[in-house]
């Protein structure tokens, strides 16, 4: 094309608003996604090889250190981990074994709860169950605790009732419907119709003046059964079909907690109903954790395929590295981190020569507050109010992590204009499911790593999925394994945010933000956990 021709064609775009769309890039991106992928070997690697991957462990530094080695291997430049305090030491799980010894024999499903101490060695003995007072001042509480002393020494203390688990005839929506998505995403109404499109985290009982709350009642157990020598603390997974999600002691303090055990629910179910007979249970548990006083210094794993004429700007793609431990963390988030790091390798297998760095970042400590990409934030960036040189050359921060669901459309953190962009750039995947994008205008932290930029008022650009059964089974439970993974899915995202991220380190402009004037206030209750103090 005459220079003048072409000239004047990317002046007629810049004035019609129209999206330049190089579909002879996106054909090869296909291409190599479906047909050269190396998707499910990463995926394996991150989950078989190095998970569970709990930020602080050594899993998570090795797992953070064949990342680094294997974006290396496949071209990509600067590559390197980037420190940050975690606070804590790290916690590890090395064996948990549960067995039901008497009135009869049986294996029990169970996994310990992070961040709380083993049993340093095999342990035997009784189970009591202990149902505290609901909603009970400080007074009532300590006067029932007075009453539990002596039944609690030598024994394995279940904490609470049995939740009882309904049997659910709702059929699990795996797909979401292509008319509920389109409704998504009409930029004419965008408002969000049928389910969330994001982990659905559950929110804190609003305390009640007087009344202790659920985490002081918790804490105040956990130190009346360490005192009163307790054995076990035994807590009732509350899930149905055998999961078990096991979180971590909210001190991350294992010197503040009882050994720790999450039951399954169906087994905590059914001891609580032989106590309830009259009947005398045993149990028998060993637990072995370790902590690691290395693990205070987290780090997040950096790399990317340096930019052309503009590479002082970038585009940034990540996902979180870290898992909890109760799996190997496939679909939370090693799907999501494998879907970055194969966008990234596709751009290099390609050859293309973009002109804005395009910058892969994993991160550590999401699942305890967005800990790691908060950091990355602070150091780089700043925030809209106090900005550091960096905060005006990002384009804008892609996050994938709602598991191995394909990708489904985009939400912005700017202007309508900012979505209008990434609509057309993901319009030529339409075939595949992918509906378009949206904006908000929210500063609230939550969710998962790209609020971390949208809170400092950056461009943290959410990819929505396809639930498959994250919601339903996967999400911070035991069965988070490579056999949940769907690989027609992963690969479809990576071809979804290769093109993505290549046309927006594309463009002439920068994708637009708001203007200073125009930015909406930060949230200043959307804070995360502060570390705990030593």
């Amino acid at each position: 094309m005459p220079r003048v021709v072409a000239a004047v064609f990317c002046f007629c775009l810049l004035l019609t608003g129209q999206e330049r769309i190089d579909s002879d890039v996106n054909a090869r991106i296909r291409k190599e996604a479906m047909e050269n992928s190396k998707i499910l070997r990463t995926i394996h690697n991150l989950t078989d090889v190095y998970g569970p991957r709990l930020t602080g462990s050594p899993q998570f530094k090795a797992a953070s250190e064949w990342a680094a080695g294997q974006m290396r291997e496949w071209g990509l430049a600067n590559v390197h981990l980037e420190t940050w305090d975690f606070g804590r030491d790290g916690w590890s799980n090395e064996r948990t074994a549960a067995f039901l010894t008497a009135p009869m024999k049986h294996t029990l499903v169970a996994e310990a709860l992070a961040w709380t101490p083993g049993t340093n060695g095999t342990v035997s003995g009784a189970c009591v169950q202990l149902v505290p007072p609901e909603r009970p001042t400080q007074e009532e509480f300590t006067a029932w605790l007075e009453s539990q002393k002596e039944r609690v020494r030598g024994k394995l203390a279940l904490a609470g009732k049995h939740t009882a688990v309904p049997v659910s005839f709702t059929p699990l929506m795996l797909r979401m419907d292509d008319t509920l998505v389109q409704r998504r995403y009409d930029p004419k109404n965008p408002a969000p119709a049928g389910p969330p499109f994001g982990p659905m985290r559950p929110s804190e009982a609003k305390p009640e003046a007087g009344r202790l709350t659920p985490q002081q009642i918790g804490e105040q157990l956990d130190r009346f059964l360490k005192e009163n020598g307790a054995l076990v603390r035994i807590n009732d997974s509350a899930r149905p079909l055998g999961q078990v999600r096991a979180l971590q002691n909210r001190a991350y303090d294992v010197s503040k907690a009882p050994p720790t055990l999450v039951l399954r629910n169906e087994d905590f179910g059914r001891i609580a109903r032989l106590l309830g007979d009259g009947l005398a249970v045993e149990m028998e548990v060993q637990i072995v954790n370790r902590t690691h006083p290395e693990g205070r210094t987290a780090c997040n794993v950096v790399a990317e395929i340096p930019g052309a004429d503009k590479q002082e700007e970038v585009v940034l793609l990540g996902g979180h590295l870290d898992s909890w431990h109760a799996a190997t963390g496939a679909t939370d988030d090693a799907s999501g981190v494998a879907v970055m790091m194969e966008a990234a390798r596709i751009l290099k297998a390609i050859g293309v020569e973009p002109r804005r760095t395009i910058r892969v970042a994993l991160w550590g400590g999401e699942e305890q507050g967005l800990l790691g990409s908060q950091a990355y934030v602070k150091e780089h960036f700043g925030t809209a109010e106090s900005p550091k040189p960096e905060f005006a050359r990002l384009v804008g921060y892609f996050n994938i992590d709602a598991g191995t669901g394909r990708a489904r459309g985009l939400s912005v953190f700017g202007p309508p204009e900012a979505a209008a962009v990434l609509r057309q750039i993901v319009e030529p995947f339409a075939d595949i499911g992918v509906a378009g994008a949206v904006a908000t205008r929210s500063r609230r932290l939550g969710g998962s790593d790209h609020t971390s930029f949208a809170v400092a008022g950056l461009p943290g650009i959410g990819v929505n999925q396809d639930p498959i059964e994250y919601f339903a089974a996967t999400w911070h439970t035991n069965l988070d394994t490579y056999e949940r993974i769907v690989e027609d899915d992963v690969k479809k995202s990576a071809m979804v945010v290769a093109s993505a991220a290549y046309h927006l380190a594309m463009r002439e402009q920068m994708l637009p933000r708001f203007a200073p004037s125009e930015m909406p206030p930060a949230a200043s209750a959307a804070k995360p956990p502060a570390p705990a103090k030593p």
